[in-house]
């Protein structure tokens, strides 16, 4: 089947909870308003399901190929590749006077969202481009920003970022890429490994951002430094025809994202990859969380936007497929299995996990907008707070549950799901990489209870948590209202012991602390996922009573009840988890796991 984006839920999303209006006030947003925002989600929406989600299923099939060390993507990408660039769907964020739309982050997540669930395997190669021109915005000489912006924002090139080689994974101080200096640029020498869109025929030029280090560069995170390296460089009448030492070594052969190019690039396998320094040397890791602040919040929008997919294909399976009979009726004809309590079951546990989820990236990102935008200064300080805690939520329990949700989507289809046929399968083998890449689930959670808490003791932690209560706080305190809000202020109880826990934890025993940072992600998610549904059971709770008839609010409502009386108990147990499980992992011995 086809896709359908979700256009009123998204609009739903950034209106009614991630408050467009405020994020319309800041200096340079003045025209995004929800009328900009209808128009832009609905000729997204069009977009998104009449020329990316037709060619998913054939990309997956087809895949990427390697020929004469080019990468060439499947039938259908350099297409639509061009419309999508020829939309202007590349431009949206960035600044006017590089050719960039200026719209709010807000505005460009709710789009991103469409794309990542009509194609993912399409979608990261704007995603990875996004963030290679952030970090040169922020940290680039203003000659590479002219060089460079302005063909990147058009998407006329495309970006990457590198930084995994094979002895480097996570652990970047073990990053060996080499910058020797030569006269105004470096020679670059090395291997990087896992280049998404690293090699590809949809523009002329590719721009990569590389970690590497200089001779005199210390051991560790400390010493290595970022450079721009293109694919192509400049002759000398200024064309980009030259082409760089850097060559595409092979593509990886991958569980999903078939038709996305996972590149294995070697710089410098003859005279050195030419290479300019971004920013100052040694401070390339700063520089690089700057793309990867931005990928990890857009890798959890990718994730809910495949789980969408994937629960749109599931529904209607289950609305079309005849099984069984009604359990209260077992001599009675045979229903469409979407009548079976089970499968009501699995939907709602989807459908109430993504709008959840879908908000709470919102809120992330109108937050992200505020930040860079207000001229209050302690709103840009409570703004960038929200979003250093939000970002490893986002990424990291966006990315788990996604997985879980496109598991349940293929359950639902049964045997039929198992088959590749259906496409239900692709989405879980596309979805399986989320938890994994921009940093995995695990990193997250210590990122998240580790500079977000152990740094200050948990003092910016807690100022959050009391930003999310005073929001509860404002919800009436009668019926299902009322007992959703004494959910989330009981789940806030809970998150605040447990950074009392890890903060304790941390003083006599830095390993047990680590080893329930992940539960406390966790933790973190499920509070955070009700405080959103609170909030839109709340506005729905309103509408209503103006429109009783309006069956999306009135499912509004179905959601949150559904995820108060299945999610929300979850919260005592993980707090029971982060308070007695550190020392019993942290003492655990090694050999234990070794099979003999």
């Amino acid at each position: 089947m086809t896709y359908t984006a979700p256009v009123r839920d998204l609009m739903f999303a950034c209106t009614e909870i991630a408050d467009l209006d405020k994020v319309n006030a800041l200096p340079g947003y003045e025209e995004a308003n929800a009328d900009l925002l209808a128009a832009i989600l609905e000729e997204a929406g069009k977009f998104g399901s009449e020329v990316l989600a037709p060619i998913n299923w054939s990309g997956d099939q087809q895949g990427v190929k390697l020929v004469d060390g080019q990468a060439i993507t499947a039938d259908g990408w350099k297409e639509a590749y061009q419309q999508f660039v020829e939309g202007g769907w590349n431009s949206l964020p960035f600044d006017p006077e590089r050719g960039g739309q200026g719209l709010p982050w807000l505005i460009s997540t709710a789009v991103q969202e469409i794309w990542h669930a009509a194609n993912m395997s399409f979608s990261l190669c704007p995603l990875l481009t996004q963030g290679a021109i952030e970090a040169l915005e922020s940290h680039g000489t203003e000659e590479q920003k002219t060089t460079y912006l302005e063909k990147m924002i058009s998407g006329e090139w495309t970006g990457t970022m590198n930084l995994t080689e094979p002895q480097a994974g996570s652990d970047l101080s073990a990053v060996r890429t080499r910058a020797e200096p030569e006269g105004d640029h470096y020679r670059i020498f090395g291997q990087k490994i896992y280049i998404t869109y690293g090699d590809h025929d949809l523009t002329d030029n590719i721009i990569h951002l590389v970690l590497a280090r200089l001779p005199d560069a210390p051991e560790g995170v400390k010493g290595i430094s970022l450079f721009v390296v293109p694919k192509y460089l400049q002759d000398d009448s200024g064309a980009w025809s030259v082409r760089n030492d850097v060559e595409t070594m092979a593509l990886e052969d991958k569980l999903g994202i078939h038709a996305s190019p996972t590149a294995v690039l070697g710089y410098g396998n003859n005279e050195g990859a030419i290479g300019y320094l971004v920013g100052e040397p040694h401070r390339g890791l700063m520089y690089m969380f700057t793309m990867m602040n931005v990928a990890r919040h857009t890798v959890g929008v990718e994730a809910n936007g495949v789980a969408e997919r994937a629960y749109q294909q599931a529904a209607h399976f289950a609305a079309e497929r005849v099984q069984g009979r009604a359990i209260e009726n077992p001599d009675g004809d045979r229903i469409a299995i979407i009548e079976h309590p089970d499968i009501k079951r699995l939907l709602l546990l989807q459908k109430s996990r993504i709008e959840a989820l879908r908000s709470l990236s919102m809120v992330a990102a109108a937050y992200m907008d505020i930040a860079a935008r207000s001229s209050d200064t302690q709103e840009k300080v409570s703004a960038q707070e929200m979003v250093d805690i939000l970002i490893p939520i986002v990424k990291g329990y966006t990315t788990e549950v996604g997985l879980e949700n496109v598991s349940h989507a293929v359950q639902i289809h049964g045997g039929m799901g198992f088959i590749e046929e259906t496409g239900a399968a692709q989405h879980y083998r596309d979805q399986r990489i989320t938890p994994i890449y921009e940093g995995t689930t695990g990193i997250q959670a210590l990122d998240l209870a580790g500079r977000k808490l152990m740094r200050d003791g948990g003092a910016m932690a807690n100022r959050v948590v009391q930003v999310i209560r005073d929001e509860v706080s404002d919800l009436p305190t009668e019926g299902d209202l009322g007992q959703m809000g004494e959910s989330v202020q009981a789940g806030l109880d809970q998150i605040e012991q447990s950074i009392d826990v890890i903060a304790r934890l941390a003083g006599a025993d830095i390993r047990a602390a680590a080893a329930v940072a992940e539960p406390y992600l966790r933790l973190w998610g499920v509070v955070c996922c009700g405080w959103q549904l609170a909030l839109a059971a709340n506005v729905a709770t309103e509408r209503l009573a103006e429109s009783p008839n309006d069956s999306f609010y009135s499912h509004k409502l179905g959601s949150a009840r559904f995820y108060f009386s299945t999610e929300m108990p979850k919260v005592s147990t993980l707090a029971a988890t982060i308070e007695s499980s550190g020392a019993v992992i942290a003492e655990s011995s090694v050999d234990m796991f070794v099979v003999a």
